[in-house]
């Protein structure tokens, strides 16, 4: 697994799938996973038919942290784990903590 809370980081990762996590204009975070992050961002940021649901009612959102996977059965769980947090323990994860 390869952690990244710096953007350029996040390209340079040896990871072929990707956990992420946006913060929205409201300050609410999103968590998704990708095989490709730059890709998925655009989607998100165009507001196209791919992007999901949730991101479409913000203005904005920022990434704000990313991990690699090299399986996306791991990312998939990575996911499923983080979804199930509260807020302070993803927050603490955005800040390195």
């Amino acid at each position: 697994m390869i952690r990244s809370n710096d953007l350029s980081d996040r390209r340079e990762s040896k990871g072929k799938y990707f956990v992420y996590i946006l913060r929205t204009s409201s300050n609410t975070l999103y968590i998704g996973q990708t095989n490709n992050l730059d890709k998925r961002l655009k989607e998100h940021q165009n507001k196209t038919s791919k992007s999901a649901k949730y991101v479409k009612y913000f203005d904005s959102f920022q990434l704000v942290y990313s991990e690699g996977y090299s399986t996306r059965i791991e990312a998939m769980r990575r996911e499923w784990q983080l979804k199930r947090w509260t807020k302070a323990p993803k927050e603490a994860l955005v800040a390195g903590n």
